[in-house]
């Protein structure tokens, strides 16, 4: 309808069916990075079912848009793997709520302005998706009954430090105290000229989510309050 050179699913599934025959030739462990579509989800359910190391993540724009958000030739929502039709949101959503997909990363790739405002083939992929991505999840999946509030903290904490081998990711006396409090009902809506990061390119704009964080720890130290960067 717009005129733009599509990226199909089957781009997509191809490298994910090649690495995972790959994973089991070799016995290596395969992690895939921002699965997006219905063929992907099936792949890597099937490629556990056969009990191999396989864990896959998405991004939260991939279960909360689709391809019609680029209407307008919004470059904002132009991502790599691009939005895709609804199906895929719900083959994703479906994949989080059984373990099939094991971690939510936030794929925060920040632009300046001039980058974005241009015309969509040239623009560049990425949105950024750090402050909005407990929004997002609380809002579309644990408000919706998806995700427990524990099966949301495992996608977006523990599971991911468990595939890199990473220490912490657990509350514990003596531990490291690298800890995000988050208020589960408070309310508001998305506005690009608070947030903290220097890059503004969201589509999610005026998107009123339930479910904030309100604090952070990074290694002891308060960093973030109230959404404010603390120097």
């Amino acid at each position: 309808m717009l005129g733009l050179k599509g990226i199909p699913a089957a781009a997509e599934e191809a490298m994910v069916a090649r690495d995972i025959l790959l994973a089991e030739a070799t016995g290596c462990k395969l992690h895939l990075a921002h699965i997006s579509t219905v063929g992907s989800v099936r792949m890597v359910r099937q490629a556990k079912e056969r009990g191999l190391k396989v864990t896959a993540e998405v991004g939260p724009h991939h279960f909360t848009l689709t391809e019609e958000a680029v209407q307008g030739f919004n470059t904002n929502a132009k991502v790599n793997p691009p939005l895709r039709s609804m199906k895929d949101v719900e083959a994703i959503k479906e994949g989080l709520k059984d373990g099939v997909i094991d971690v939510i990363a936030t794929d925060h790739a920040p632009h300046a302005f001039h980058e974005k405002d241009a015309e969509f083939q040239y623009a560049p992929n990425g949105l950024i998706g750090l402050e909005t991505a407990v929004g997002l999840v609380f809002t579309e999946l644990v408000h919706t009954g998806i995700l427990s509030v524990p099966q949301a903290v495992a996608r977006l904490c523990t599971n991911p430090r468990k595939i890199l081998g990473l220490p912490g990711g657990f509350l514990d006396i003596g531990g490291v105290a690298d800890i995000t409090i988050i208020d589960p009902e408070l309310s508001d809506v998305v506005d690009p000229g608070k947030m903290q990061s220097k890059s503004k390119n969201t589509p999610f704009g005026g998107r009123r989510l339930t479910g904030w964080p309100v604090a952070t720890l990074c290694g002891g130290v308060l960093v973030m309050e109230n959404r404010q960067l603390q120097e």
